[in-house]
């Protein structure tokens, strides 16, 4: 599996390390564009298999802050909750299709309701967001 994340702030390796866990993923790669050393090292004690970032350091240097992630400006409805966290566990659109009992193209329309509501239309950051806000475990 691999995980596709914006930033990792400080602190953030440990709760990323429990919630992969959690999904039993046990062959874990993280790219981020940004991350401390310490938490690539949280990271990389913590299981993963590698990580690629570009590191920055904790120190005094006064750091450029982020803009806080996009909220959800909806809540999810169960159907597309049900979707979404099955693209978390790497499912094709076809495979959840098949799972739910509904068309590829119909995966598809939920997944562009979920993009408008959470602000992207990647996969990867869907599935990071809905983590972060706990939409789903």
């Amino acid at each position: 599996m691999c995980v596709v994340v914006t930033q990792i702030a400080d602190g953030e390796g440990e709760t990323l390390v429990r919630a992969l866990r959690r999904r039993g993923a046990h062959r874990v790669v993280v790219l981020a564009r940004r991350a401390g050393r310490q938490e690539l090292r949280t990271l990389l004690a913590g299981g993963l298999r590698g990580g690629v970032a570009s590191t920055t350091q904790t120190s005094a240097v006064p750091q450029r802050q982020m803009p806080a992630p996009p909220q959800p400006t909806a809540e999810l409805s169960a159907r597309e909750l049900s979707v979404l966290a099955r693209v978390a566990e790497g499912r094709t659109n076809r495979l959840i299709g098949e799972e739910l009992g509904l068309s590829a193209l119909t995966v598809k329309s939920h997944l562009a309701r979920i993009s408008r509501k959470l602000g992207t239309g990647d996969r990867a950051e869907l599935v990071a967001i809905a983590i972060r806000t706990r939409m789903i475990d």
